[in-house]
């Protein structure tokens, strides 16, 4: 609370406690001395001993033979003047004057209702944000940016090239109009950025702002509708009216679809309100009076929703997808991140890009900074390559659960578990290599075998997608060979339901079914409409619904088999694998590498010192150490 409203507060509370006191003794202060009664003013007169009075109205006022004052009140008695003139009393008389009433009069009966407009003022004020008064409901919440504070330019934007090159062009049009216009060119209208959230679509406005040097005004898609009918409408013409005053200008609407839903959802039960907001939205935008030297540029992660006649030509004439970066754009935006931290020379910015594929510019920032905070944390000086690979873990998957209790034969299963993937991996062609192998629990899960990637990759192939459901089976396939079918756990549930949807996919949605042929038959989502959620039916018959069935635990047993020959066929590096993951915990792909192909243990950890000869046996009495490696 500001020191304006503290002020109005305090002001509020005295008046009331003032007026209070007025009430409980009108009287106040002002107290006169020796009053009488009637009777005893009647007794003094009867006595001689009044000698002068002053009469006005019904109060009378006098002086005794002694020299003292009096006053008292008199009732209506015709016989009164008669007594005092037999007494020889002086007399005077006079009407009782009627005064006008005083300032102070006036404000204390009109006192109750000046609070409660004053109240009332002061609540309207802060529903509506205190701007404009107590009736400035119509005005526009649109802020104008101070290009020094918190400057930001096309420099501090990486990652998204292309959709910087488009709106680049509209900065350069407001620098230099005359280069499009002598070709007959005309400046955009409307500039609409679409992409998923944290690709960095109000970070690219903040940049336009920084390198446009015209006025800059930022408004929300949800500032517009209030409680009131026609507030919002109002409000948009107030914002197109201050942004010809500041011509050239660029407005910008952030997460517009909360005032550009499509109109006529509801059948006329809808929100009105809203949809009278975007009728005047579309017509200040591209009416019968243009606003020219207005350019409005929106943002929204939901393009989808919104109406038609918003996304055309000549309001929003082009539309700006900024989508989630590829590698070489999660290398660039990692270097931005990573300039206000010291780095050890360890840290490979490529080999962090390679491994957070479908990182936004948001995740990516979010992970640089985990690292720093890691290294903090362990009083260092510098972030190094450990402290990346942790931060990728735990924003991935999760802090690590050193505390949580597990017995000697969860460990034991969970590490031939992993070994599992970690086997099938390394003997499918089509799989990516190993990046690292660990049973240190993160999350809710109890280990981890993670892939890495050489490039992004925009489709894959049949021999990839069957690859990557055998490696989702072995880890169930290893709990069976190695501790039988009673003591297989719930543990491969997820890896189960990804093989699964993996195999769905590939029938019903990519026509990757030699049975079905290239047919889609993808359409058991759900869609609103009026509103309301509804089903869409399967467009297939019980025959084929039946064949895309077997065709889908046709695909997963394809993959379990596959899975279960290649960890028979190397049940002894599966061994191997599980006593390493056992003793280290985690393991890089190099190692794992080293470790089945060359037989050679890490040379920076602590020996494995279990002899191959004694695998059964020192499986059973292998004594952990808490460590922490990566």
């Amino acid at each position: 609370m500001n020191f304006k409203n503290l002020v109005m507060w305090a002001v509020i509370v005295f008046l009331t406690i003032g007026l209070y006191n007025m009430f409980k003794n009108p009287q106040g202060s002002i107290t006169q001395k020796n009053n009488i009664i009637f009777s005893e003013f009647l007794s003094e007169v009867e006595n001689g001993r009044v000698v002068q009075v002053e009469i006005k109205g019904n109060n009378i006022k006098g002086i005794m033979s002694n020299g003292e004052k009096f006053s008292t009140y008199s009732p209506n008695d015709p016989n009164l003047i008669e007594k005092l003139s037999i007494k020889g009393v002086s007399i005077s008389a006079s009407p009782l004057e009627e005064k006008m009433p005083s300032l102070l009069g006036v404000l204390l009966s009109w006192f109750p209702m000046l609070l409660l407009i004053a109240v009332w003022i002061f609540f309207m004020r802060q529903m509506q944000g205190g701007k404009g008064g107590a009736m400035g409901f119509g005005r526009s919440k649109a802020k104008m940016m101070n290009e020094l504070k918190g400057k930001v330019t096309f420099n501090d934007v990486a990652g998204i090239e292309e959709a910087k090159e488009e709106v680049e062009e509209v900065v350069e049009f407001l620098k230099d109009p005359k280069k499009f216009s002598r070709l007959g060119g005309k400046i955009p209208r409307g500039c609409l950025l679409v992409g998923p959230p944290g690709t960095g679509k109000t970070l690219l406005a903040r940049a336009i702002a920084g390198e446009a040097k015209v006025p800059f005004f930022t408004i929300s898609g949800s500032d517009f509708v209030e409680m009131f009918v026609g507030v919002g409408a109002s409000r948009v013409r107030d914002m197109f009216e201050q942004g010809k005053k500041h011509s050239p200008c660029i407005i910008f609407i952030d997460e517009i679809d909360a005032v550009g839903r499509s109109r006529g959802a509801g059948l006329g039960g809808g929100n009105d309100e809203r949809e009278q907001t975007l009728n005047q939205l579309l017509v200040e935008m591209d009416g019968f009076d243009t606003n020219e030297g207005v350019i409005i540029i929106a943002a929204t992660n939901r393009p989808d929703v919104l109406d038609p006649a918003l996304l055309r030509p000549g309001r929003f004439d082009r539309q700006v997808v900024v989508s989630n970066p590829d590698i070489l754009g999660r290398e660039k935006i990692l270097k931005v991140h990573s300039k206000k931290i010291s780095m050890a020379p360890d840290v490979n910015l490529r080999t962090v890009a390679r491994g957070t594929p479908g990182f936004s510019g948001a995740d990516l920032a979010n992970l640089v900074n985990e690292a720093a905070l890691l290294a903090a944390r362990k009083n260092k000086r510098i972030v190094t390559n450990q402290e990346f690979e942790e931060a990728k873990d735990k924003v991935m998957m999760g802090a690590e659960r050193r505390s949580m209790v597990m017995t000697e034969e969860e460990k034991k299963l969970t590490a031939y578990h992993e070994a599992g993937h970690a086997i099938v991996t390394l003997n499918e062609k089509a799989a990516y290599p190993i990046h690292k192998a660990t049973i240190i629990p993160r999350g809710r899960a109890l280990g981890m075998v993670m892939q890495l990637p050489e490039r992004d990759e925009v489709s894959q192939t049949r021999e990839q997608l069957h690859a990557q459901m055998a490696i989702a089976m072995g880890g169930r396939v290893a709990e069976e060979i190695i501790f039988g079918d009673d003591k297989v756990t719930t543990g491969a549930a997820s890896d189960i339901e990804q093989a699964t949807k993996r195999a769905r996919a590939m029938v019903m949605r990519a026509g990757l079914s030699k049975e079905l042929g290239p047919v889609s038959y993808g359409e058991n989502e759900e869609e609103v409409f009026l509103g309301r959620s509804v089903a869409r039916q399967q467009n297939m018959s019980e025959e084929t619904a039946r064949k895309v069935d077997i065709e889908i635990r046709k695909f997963v047993d394809k993959g379990y088999e596959k899975a279960r020959k290649i960890l028979t066929e190397k049940i002894e590096d599966l061994h191997k694998l599980a006593k390493a993951l056992l003793t280290y915990e985690t393991l890089t792909g190099s190692e794992i590498e080293d470790l089945i192909n060359k037989n050679t243990y890490p040379t920076n950890k602590e020996d494995l010192k279990v002899e191959e000869n004694e695998e059964s046996s020192a499986l059973g009495s292998i004594g952990l150490k808490p460590k922490i490696v990566h």
